[in-house]
């Protein structure tokens, strides 16, 4: 597929399309395939994100802020730093420096381990799962409003496509950070 078709819909006229369009002129004989998914994969990422993230800033919290939390409600149970960092894909470092703002803040409590005191257990407080659990529905309709243009069949494929992809990444990164 080409950026000037979309499987018999006509030309695409998104940015990615005219970004796909220039290189072709400057360079004819280039494979902008990959351009084409992988380009319109993270515009789709950035542009999401953006609206997405409006709830959380009316809340005070960074997407980063929000994933941690998220990871402790999701999985309902307590977690080290190096769970979350994990969990979140982030270094350590970034963890440490989010947790201590959402401590300050009451959102999350720090217990150390009795055998050993190098290692702290994090879980939410009443405070934190509640801040949580009101943000949520509110980005789940967004993303529900977002996809309404595709039925649900497109919908299906779409996630299927995205999740072979995402595991065929995560298999062969995964294998290079070992």
């Amino acid at each position: 597929m080409t950026a000037q078709t979309s499987g018999g819909d006509g030309p695409r006229t998104d940015t990615v399309a005219a970004v796909v369009r220039q290189w072709q002129t400057v360079h004819p004989g280039l494979d902008t395939g990959p351009m084409e998914i992988i380009g319109r994969i993270n515009r789709s990422a950035a542009l999401l994100q953006q609206a997405e993230d409006a709830p959380l800033r009316r809340a005070g919290l960074s997407r980063p802020e929000f994933d941690l939390l998220g990871a402790l409600r999701r999985t309902g149970h307590e977690l080290t730093p190096g769970d979350l960092a994990r969990e979140t894909f982030s270094s350590g470092a970034a963890v440490t420096k989010r947790l201590k703002q959402l401590t300050e803040r009451g959102l999350v409590e720090r217990r150390g381990d009795t055998r050993d005191r190098r290692v702290a257990h994090l879980r939410l407080t009443d405070a934190g799962r509640d801040l949580v659990d009101g943000i949520l529905p509110e980005q789940l309709a967004y993303e529900t409003a977002v996809l309404s243009e595709l039925d649900g069949e497109k919908q299906g494929e779409l996630a299927s496509l995205l999740g072979e992809l995402l595991t065929r990444l995560e298999g062969r990164l995964g294998a290079l950070r070992v």
